[in-house]
C-alpha cells in the first residue's frame, strides 16, 4: 500500500512538472480573429419597431497576469470605477475596450471616429478566481447600428484595443471591412 501511495505521489509530481505555464507579458496582446454581423428585429410589446445590425468582432487575447475585465457592480460605479479609464493618458474612452470606427468616404479615403454608442464599453471579468496568472482566449466585442429611413449602407472597418485593470493597453488591431447602416 505504501508503495502504491509513493508511486502515485511520484507520478503526480512528474506529471505536474510537464505542464508548461505560458510566459505572456502582463501587458495584454490581441490578435484579429474575425468579424460577423446579424440583423436583429426590434420590437415593443411584440410589435416590430425596426432593425438593428449587431456587429461582433472576435479577437484572441493573451495576458500574463489575467487582470482583464470588469464586474457588473464595477461598471455600475460610474462616479469612481469607470471614470478611472477615461483619465488614463492615451486612452480615449470610459471602458476597457476601445472601438474606433473607420468610415469609407466617397473619395475612397477613410475617416476615423469613436461613435457615441462606443464611448462606454466594458467586457466582463475573464479570470474569476482573483489570482494572478496567465490567460488566453477569445473575446467578442460588439457594436450596434440601428437602421432607419435616413441611414445608408456604408462600408466600415474597426480598430480595437483593450486595457487591463492596471491600465496597460494592448496593441491595436484592424478588422476586415463590412457594410452597416449609418447616417450620411
Amino acid at each position: 500500500m505504501k508503495l502504491q501511495v509513493s508511486l502515485f505521489i511520484l507520478l503526480a509530481v512528474v506529471t505536474a512538472g510537464c505542464v508548461d505555464i505560458p510566459d505572456f507579458s502582463d501587458t495584454p496582446v490581441i490578435y484579429y480573429n474575425g468579424i460577423s454581423q446579424d440583423t436583429q428585429v426590434d420590437s415593443v410589446n411584440g410589435v416590430p419597431t425596426g432593425e438593428t445590425e449587431i456587429v461582433s468582432i472576435t479577437i484572441d487575447f493573451e495576458d500574463g497576469d489575467g487582470d482583464l475585465g470588469a464586474t457588473n457592480e464595477e461598471v455600475q460605479d460610474t462616479l469612481v470605477f469607470t471614470k478611472q479609464y477615461k483619465n488614463v493618458p492615451g486612452w480615449n474612452v470610459e471602458g476597457n475596450y476601445e472601438l474606433v470606427t473607420m468610415i469609407k468616404q466617397k473619395n475612397g479615403s477613410w475617416s476615423e471616429q469613436i461613435l457615441d454608442g462606443d464611448k462606454f464599453k466594458f467586457f466582463p471579468r475573464l479570470k474569476l478566481d482573483g489570482k494572478a496568472g496567465p490567460i488566453k482566449g477569445k473575446l467578442d466585442l460588439n457594436a450596434r447600428f440601428r437602421k432607419s429611413r435616413s441611414t445608408v449602407p456604408t462600408t466600415v472597418m474597426f480598430k480595437v484595443r483593450i486595457i487591463d485593470r492596471a491600465f496597460r493597453f494592448s496593441n491595436q488591431i484592424k478588422t476586415d471591412s463590412i457594410t452597416v447602416p449609418l447616417l450620411p
